[in-house]
């Protein structure tokens, strides 16, 4: 059974689908460790209710090498086979995706590479597209930039809000990261260019 390594910076919604996948079986994974960056993240609380290893890394005040250190250092410590980033809110260094190439998953609230960065659904709106979504991907040096895995499409509504299009988003994150992470578990893909295609 593949162990799994979870980053998060905040509320954790989907660190907790992911988890209820796990536990159910439709993920044959175990979650190996929860880390966060943040003391106050809600997302070490749910982990610690569910029984789950969490560990607080502060990032305030450390240098990124340095703190890519200890996380990748905590991460080989577990026995993590692959990362998955649910709202870990720092961008990751060269270091750290050489530790894990082609094992660190991430989930993006807009069809990338269109908004890449803070704020997607912000810009979004801003720019007036009539439809948005999410994206898992492979994390690289790139923000937002790594080969894709699968996307989902939400349409953007005249009357939406920040809010109320980051909410139907949020609910397709939760159906295909666990998706995309079973994908890659199976180990039946290839990449290739900058796609990813399941075999």
């Amino acid at each position: 059974m593949k162990r799994l390594g979870i980053l998060l910076s905040g509320r954790g919604s989907n660190f907790e689908a992911i988890a209820e996948n796990v536990g159910s079986g439709r993920l044959d994974a175990e979650i190996a460790v929860v880390i966060s960056n943040r003391t106050e993240a809600r997302g070490i609380e749910i982990a610690r209710e569910r029984g789950l290893p969490a560990v607080v890394l502060p990032s305030k005040g450390v240098p990124r090498e340095e703190y890519d250190r200890r996380i990748v250092a905590e991460l080989h410590n577990r026995g993590v086979e692959l990362v998955c980033l649910a709202g870990f809110m720092r961008l990751l260094t060269t270091e750290f995706c050489r530790a894990f190439p082609l094992r660190a998953l991430n989930i993006h609230p807009s069809l990338l590479p269109a908004f890449p960065g803070m704020d997607a659904q912000k810009q979004a709106l801003e720019h007036g597209v009539k439809i948005s979504g999410c994206t898992v991907h492979f994390v690289d040096e790139q923000l937002d930039a790594g080969p894709i895995i699968l996307q989902a499409v939400v349409p953007v509504l005249d009357d939406d809000t920040e809010q109320t299009l980051a909410a139907r988003i949020l609910l397709e994150e939760h159906k295909i990261y666990s998706e995309a992470i079973g994908i890659i578990l199976s180990g039946q893909w290839r990449v290739q260019g900058r796609r990813v295609i399941a075999e």
